[in-house]
């Protein structure tokens, strides 16, 4: 089964959804319109349909490996990562100043989704740097910025990020890898560093590390944390690389998925030290390793959806063309392919939907990272600021959780044949797993959802969502359509749900702050369905639009088909996690412990 990149899906959503005209009339984005967009994606297609996705399947049977302190990538793998960054993918949204072509998140999300659904292994290693790069231009040094980035765009050097430790998963607070001052400026670092994504490989001739470790005589916990720069191969003056750095990796994990993508044991400082430079200021590291963080959060939300969509395309190519049993309806005289059984597409379309309902959500949330960054109004700034962190934890969280859920039915769709591996439904449910744990677990991400995101402000943020949700469901209610009519009133139902739930977890987060918890992760998912069925809401108001204009009328019709499906069988869960929520929080801890 070939790849293909929802192209029109995606343009769709960014001109009726994300505005991203008006992203283009954002200082420093003024070429960067629906044409460049269009011309972007469908280049962006072409490497990824033709390049990345048949190496998916090789890398998962041929993972990478380590050998005598070295590892080796997939065959296939170091030619396609030069291939990707001679095209100029690795610096898409980065500064041109270096190197970049800085074009708006809104157009390098796509890109994040389509390298991910051809294969989630690779596209691991430029979301890494990615990563690395964010990091380095809010915190580095002039020296620091100019000598690393352009590397790392230009796909020369990889970038990581090193936090975790066989003590501390986490918990950062935890942390024990030292660094420890030299006369020159530098530091030596020691410690021992776990779960390294692309932390040795062969596809770049050098690694940028940048890791988290205590200054000696640093305050515990994680006020005592700073971040450095430790390179694989030390950087001399003249920009050349010069000697090996003192940091190995001992090992890769043997893994459920992603396999192809190395997942590495890093050792510092064996042989005097590992040379590392400080990123800022000491003791600030949690700090900006945050920014790397918050852009590995939506990056693997992308994740989660381009793995969605690839389990969605191979579960409706199988069902296609498996022929198993007589429709129930009698419509045809014999077997017929499964797609015409109504439980079948029921599942096709609950991948669909939750598919196209969370890439909704994270293009709307790009833009306004787009225009939180560049609007020239401070106010306009801070208030797209605002939505978008606070939809971080929802795509991060909602996203990859559906993943698992739509590759799961992506199995389910091949029956007997999903559970065999050759049909390669399964490599996506494994490759979806990880992605509610790294970077986050679902938990942690509906811990922030709940402290910084909604408690903080006393739910300002969380209502002034509902607030917009509220404008789009009497949009929805003036229609004469019966899916417009429908859609507005599951809707409504979901977003009284969920300021119920903003109340609740208001009033209580301090003063029964396990009863809240308890039913953290059910607001995550409330929210991002709330969400994602917004912006399902509004695609089907723009889908209505167009077949009235009679614009592409197959992919409208389709839409709004997909929106009222969202609408009946997924915004309909909403009410029931809030009754979770609010009334089921003390069955959560009733249990003695001693019982379990």
């Amino acid at each position: 089964m070939t790849y293909r990149a929802p192209v029109k899906d995606m343009l769709f959503a960014m001109k009726e959804l994300a505005n991203i005209e008006a992203v283009a009339q954002l200082p420093g984005f003024e070429d960067a319109g629906f044409d460049t967009a269009q011309a972007v994606l469908e280049e962006c297609a072409k490497l990824n349909e033709d390049v990345i996705a048949p190496l998916n399947w090789e890398g998962d049977l041929h993972p990478s490996w380590f050998e005598g302190g070295e590892v080796r990538a997939t065959k296939g793998f170091k030619q396609a990562f030069q291939q990707f960054a001679q095209g100029g993918w690795q610096g898409l949204h980065h500064p041109a100043d270096f190197g970049g072509q800085g074009l708006p998140k809104l157009i390098h999300a796509a890109c994040i989704e389509m390298t991910n659904a051809a294969n989630t292994s690779f596209a691991l290693c430029p979301l890494l740097t990615d990563g690395a790069i964010e990091a380095l231009l809010t915190a580095g040094t002039e020296e620091q910025r100019s000598t690393y980035i352009p590397k790392l765009i230009d796909g020369s050097w990889t970038g990581t990020m090193n936090l975790t430790e066989p003590q501390a998963g986490s918990d950062l607070a935890a942390v024990r890898s030292r660094a420890e001052p030299q006369a020159d400026g530098s530091y030596r670092v020691f410690g021992t560093k776990i779960f390294i994504t692309w932390g040795e490989h062969d596809m770049a001739e050098n690694i940028v590390h940048l890791v988290l470790a205590r200054v000696t005589g640093a305050p515990e916990g994680v006020k005592g944390i700073s971040l450095f720069i430790v390179p694989k191969f030390m950087v001399n003056a003249d920009g050349l690389l010069g000697a090996r750095n003192d940091v190995h990796c001992v090992s890769i994990e043997h893994k459920l998925g992603i396999k192809a993508s190395p997942t590495a044991v890093l050792q510092y400082g064996d042989n005097g030290g590992a040379i590392g430079y400080l990123v800022g200021r000491e003791n600030r590291g949690l700090e900006y390793m945050f920014i790397m963080m918050n852009a590995a959060r939506f990056g693997v939300g992308m994740q989660g959806i381009g793995v969605a969509d690839r389990a969605y395309q191979r579960a409706v190519a199988y069902a296609r063309d498996r022929v198993q049993s007589r429709p129930v309806d009698g419509s045809l005289p014999g077997a017929a392919p499964i797609i015409h059984h109504p439980d079948v597409r029921r599942m096709l379309m609950t991948m669909r939907a939750y598919t196209e309902g969370c890439r909704a959500m994270a293009l709307v949330a790009a833009a306004a990272s787009d225009a939180a960054h560049a609007h020239p109004d401070a106010e306009v700034r801070k208030q797209n600021a605002a939505f978008y962190e606070f939809m971080v934890p929802l795509i991060k969280g909602y996203s990859t959780e559906m993943s698992i859920d739509v590759a799961s039915l992506g199995v389910q769709v091949h029956g007997g044949m999903g559970f065999i591996e050759e049909t390669g439904a399964a490599q996506h449910y494994r490759d979806a797993k990880i992605l509610t744990i790294y970077e986050g677990t679902t938990a942690i991400q509906a811990n922030d959802l709940v402290g910084r995101k909604t408690s903080r402000d006393g739910g300002a943020t969380a209502r002034a969502v509902a607030t917009q949700v509220a404008v789009t469901e009497q949009q929805l209610a003036q229609q004469d359509s019966a899916a417009a009519q429908s859609f507005a009133k599951r809707l409504g139902a979901a977003r009284e749900a969920f300021l119920q739930v903003v109340d609740f977890v208001v009033a209580h987060t301090r003063s029964n702050p396990n009863a809240v918890f308890a039913g953290s992760v059910n607001y995550l998912m409330l929210a991002g369905n709330l969400v994602a069925g917004w912006q399902m809401g509004r695609a089907l108001l723009a889908a209505e639009a167009g077949l009235a204009a009679g614009t592409d009328s197959d992919f409208m019709a389709a839409k709004i088909a997909t929106a009222r499906f969202y609408a009946d069988h997924i915004l309909t869960q909403v009410p029931g996690l809030r009754d979770r929520i609010v009334d089921g929080a003390d069955a959560v801890t009733a249990l003695a412990l001693e019982a379990f």
